[in-house]
């Protein structure tokens, strides 16, 4: 009983955040267009106020990250546990433009609060999606904000880390940004794949040594382990 109504309780206070956030957010598409850095705090600010209000949810940071990363472009890569991933990774202290998949911004509310902060949409093998994407994840490291990406592509089913596409590590070494590698634990007990509850959990996100990729060239992702 208690279960249900805690879980209850933060439906409710999703949903009201969502709708204060939506024209907070629609006016700053308009009136502040470019400024995708700002859009982007207000998507994270909404991540981290909806996972505080979850009295469920306990979340934690492990590690700082470099020390440019407010003025210098990362392409920072993470493991895919859960639905709570991007709620957790909102607590990482700097900005960032989200790579996800075009079915999520179909999706009523979230999916407009992901248009409105700026997020990029794509379509995975779909060459039509996939290059105006890559184009426009170029721009934003060469304007100075680090870009987001699962290179699993999809989140894990039993726990395990799958294989890494090669598109977040092709970007990085085109654009000369190093990669920060995060890793996630314990979102696997918020939001369980396929389920409709929020879980009871304490999870961690832990920031790892960044990885240059000066020297790089175009055929070094295709190494073991990837495809």
């Amino acid at each position: 009983m208690r279960r249900t109504l805690v879980g209850l309780y933060a439906y409710l206070a999703f949903l009201i955040v969502m709708l204060i956030w939506l024209p907070i957010m629609g006016a700053i598409a308009v009136f502040d267009r470019g400024n995708l850095r700002r859009r982007g705090q207000w998507m994270r600010r909404f991540g981290r106020v909806t996972s505080r209000l979850a009295p469920m949810w306990r979340f934690r940071v492990e590690g700082r990250g470099p020390a440019d990363i407010r003025e210098r472009a990362y392409v920072v890569v993470s493991n895919h546990v859960a639905a709570g991933d991007p709620f957790l990774l909102s607590s990482l202290p700097w900005d960032m433009r989200w790579i996800a998949k075009r079915s999520l911004f179909q999706s009523p509310g979230l999916g407009w609060l992901m248009k409105l902060g700026g997020d990029l949409p794509v379509v995975r093998g779909e060459g039509a999606s996939v290059r105006p994407m890559m184009a426009k994840a170029r721009a934003t490291l060469a304007s100075g904000l680090p870009i987001m990406i699962f290179p699993e592509g999809t989140r894990t089913s039993d726990g395990s880390v799958g294989r890494f596409k090669d598109g977040a590590f092709e970007l990085a070494i085109a654009s000369g940004a190093p990669i920060l590698p995060v890793v996630i634990a314990g979102t696997e007990r918020c939001m369980p794949k396929g389920a409709w509850f929020f879980g009871d959990t304490d999870a961690a996100v832990r920031v790892l040594a960044p990885i240059p990729t000066a020297g790089l060239t175009a055929a070094d992702p295709s190494g073991p382990g990837s495809r």
